[in-house]
Parts: structure tokens; C-alpha cells; sequence
């Protein structure tokens, strides 16, 4: 069976689910939006499932590649939730140590779709970390809905704090140069954002569809950033003349993309929203952004 693409739905209805996934409304608000686009035999519950990640079909590393080597490690964060984990992916045959790139996922933890990410990063010669703002609460659940649900009631200031302490234990590992850069989508891409503000070490950060910082703070910001923008993506799109203005005001290193036609979370190649080739040249781009800055 085809996958479908973003092109296969109304444009409305990928307005209601980016709501729905960012939590402006829950499932049975989007169930009763979503039946007015439900016809011809589809249902609304039809519709959320083709639009709904599917991870099995999309990922592109596999977990037992023998390229690679990945286990998940624990860390301590003593300023966040005290204990931490995340998955460490390396090169299997890496000599000599190896850049780093802290991953950061999307508001429903580390789902097998970040992982994905970090084996990929792997594959193109980095040490690569992506920790679990959910293992606090028992880790990412195996469950998009129950990940959604559980992702409110970090307290995000302990978070912050967490990947704070993921991007030194990355930096510290024996397998890491010590130059470490940061990649993020949409929650992550945020937080790639807010990173750069702290850490005046990051090497360089690529933030997707991210959430711009505090304006006050981006003075702050020493790292060059690659920004990642969808074209069709308004909750994001609106804030970024001020950020720019601010990356300009401070002398920033940065450069943008924004990609024509494309929706929030274009990257991520588990639902409709992915748009390949958008995807392909905006993840060549953060390659050669790393090999510049952090390699």
C-alpha cells in the first residue's frame, strides 16, 4: 500500500492535527473536527491513524546495524531530575575519537523515530546522544498518545536542566572530542534554541521548526545556528522576524531555510507530513553544518 503524503489531506485538517500532537486540543476534540474531512468510508479515527507516526515502515538505520554501535546510558543530572538516560550511538568502526551531537526529540520523548535519527548520525561519523526527557517518569511509554499525555507534567525547568547535563556527559564520554553540536525538532528544535543561549561551548546547533528563546537572552548565544523553518508552519513562523532581528542585533552566525510547501515536521519520515525532498536537502545541509563547525 502507497504511503500517503501531506498532499493527500486538507490542508485544515493538518492545522487541526498539528494542534492535536502540540496538545492545543485532545484526541476527542480532534476526532470531532476531523469527521467533517471524513468521507467516503473513512472515519475520523481512519484519518488519525494515516496521519499517526509509523515507525516500523520509516526507519532507515536498522537497530541491529553492524555498522554501528548503540546502548542506552544513564547520567546524572544533579541541577534537573537527578537521574537520567539516553541512547549513545558510535561508529563501530571509529578510530580515534569522534565529534559529538546531542539529539533532542519531539514533545513525546524518545520514540524509535529519534533513535533513528541518532543511528543516521552515527553512520555519518559522529558519536551521537539522545536523551529521554521522559525517563523521569518511567521513560517514553511505547505509546504516541500516552508519551503526549505524560509530556505536560515535566516540570520543564528540571528538562532544561537535563539536557544541560546530556550535552556534558556527551562532551565528557571517552569516545568524543569534546566539540559537541546539537540537533532538535520541533519541542527539540526549541530547546537546540535555549541550549545555545546556556552553553557558550555548544559548537554549533541546528534547531527544526524550533521555538524561538527568550529575545533577551539570544545575546548570549556563541554557536552558530542552522534554522530549519517549514513554509506552511504560522505557530512557529510568527516569531521569528523578532529572533532575527535579535541573531542580527548580537552578531550571530546563523543562516535560515525555509522550505516552500512544506508542513511542521517535514523531517520526520514516519507520517504524512514528511516531504522527502525537503527532508533530504535539508538533512545534507545539517551534515555539512556539523562537518564545518563541529568537526
Amino acid at each position: 500500500m502507497e504511503r500517503k503524503t501531506a498532499h493527500d489531506f486538507d490542508q485544515e485538517l493538518l492545522i487541526l492535527f498539528d494542534a492535536y500532537v502540540h496538545g492545543a486540543i485532545d484526541r476527542r476534540a480532534f476526532l470531532d473536527q476531523a469527521a467533517r474531512y471524513a468521507v467516503g468510508g473513512v472515519t475520523a479515527a481512519m484519518l488519525l491513524d494515516q496521519l499517526s507516526p509509523k515507525f516500523a515502515e520509516a526507519q532507515v538505520v536498522r537497530t541491529d546495524d553492524l555498522r554501528i554501535g548503540a546502548e542506552y546510558l544513564e547520567y546524572d543530572s544533579p541541577k534537573g531530575y537527578g537521574k537520567m538516560r539516553g541512547y549513545f550511538v558510535r561508529p563501530a568502526a571509529a578510530a580515534g575519537k569522534l565529534p559529538g551531537i546531542l539529539v533532542i526529540h519531539e514533545n513525546r520523548g524518545l520514540n524509535p523515530h529519534i533513535e533513528d535519527i541518532a543511528r543516521r548520525l552515527a553512520l555519518d561519523n559522529f558519536v551521537a546522544f539522545a536523551p529521554d526527557a521522559l525517563f523521569p517518569l518511567g521513560g517514553y511509554p511505547g505509546n504516541e498518545d500516552k508519551a503526549r499525555e505524560l509530556f505536560p507534567k515535566l516540570d520543564q525547568a528540571k528538562t532544561r536542566e537535563d539536557f544541560i547535563a546530556g550535552a556534558g556527559f556527551l562532551k565528557a564520554r571517552p569516545e568524543c572530542t569534546g566539540k559537541v553540536g546539537a540537533v532538535g525538532f520541533c519541542y527539540g528544535g526549541g530547546m537546540v534554541n535555549y541550549l545555545a543561549t546556556r552553553l557558550s561551548d555548544l559548537a554549533a546547533g541546528v534547531p527544526f521548526y524550533g521555538s524561538a528563546p527568550n529575545l533577551e537572552d539570544v545575546a548570549k548565544i556563541r554557536s552558530p545556528l542552522m534554522i530549519q523553518s517549514a513554509e506552511v508552519d504560522e505557530r512557529i513562523n510568527a516569531s521569528w522576524p523578532a529572533f532575527e532581528q535579535a541573531l542580527k542585533a548580537a552578531n550571530v552566525t546563523y543562516e535560515r531555510f525555509l522550505y516552500p510547501g512544506t508542513q511542521h515536521g517535514f523531517n520526520n519520515d514516519t507520517t504524512p507530513r514528511y516531504d522527502a525532498a525537503a527532508a533530504k536537502l535539508a538533512w545534507e545541509r545539517t551534515i555539512a553544518f556539523f562537518n564545518k563547525y563541529v568537526r
